[in-house]
């Protein structure tokens, strides 16, 4: 058995597919209308129908599941999101106690997004900062080891 990617319930499949595509900058690897796949996971519109259950019954802004992205540069990425006056936001960008930051939204059908540094640019920021190979090892809680190889 081989894991495929997780499928997102979407009541619009233009308005959703725009988000992925041109909001989040996702590359679609297969359209065939009513279903759509990115890189690592896929929309469905009609998902109802699919499995056979009442539409009523697929819900929306559960709060239990979110797709996860990492980026390089977050705080070009938030003002440029920060300029979508339609986007419903769950809450702006703040840091972890592992330095990593992020901030995360809602895609059209109430699915949480988060948005993140990557780890190699958390540990590039902290040793740009000045602080130690062991600092960051402390603060970030990655070993030593896995830290060199992230430098690297």
């Amino acid at each position: 058995m081989k894991y495929q990617g997780c499928l997102l319930a979407v009541k619009d499949m233009a308005t959703s597919k725009n988000f992925y595509e041109n909001v989040l900058a996702q590359k679609v690897v297969m359209d065939l209308g009513v279903h759509v796949s990115f890189e690592g996971f896929s929309l469905q519109q009609g998902f109802d129908e699919v499995i056979g259950i009442s539409a009523n019954s697929v819900k929306s802004k559960e709060h239990n599941f979110q797709l996860y992205f990492e980026l390089d540069d977050l705080d070009a990425v938030f003002e440029k999101m920060k300029s979508i006056p339609e986007l419903q936001w769950v809450h702006e960008i703040k840091e972890y106690a592992w330095g990593q930051r992020d901030f995360r939204v809602y895609d059209p059908d109430f699915h949480i997004i988060e948005i993140a540094e990557s780890m190699e640019s958390v540990v590039k920021r902290f040793l740009r900062q000045g602080m130690s190979v062991e600092e960051v090892s402390k603060k970030t809680m990655y070993p030593l080891d896995m830290l060199k190889q992230l430098i690297n």
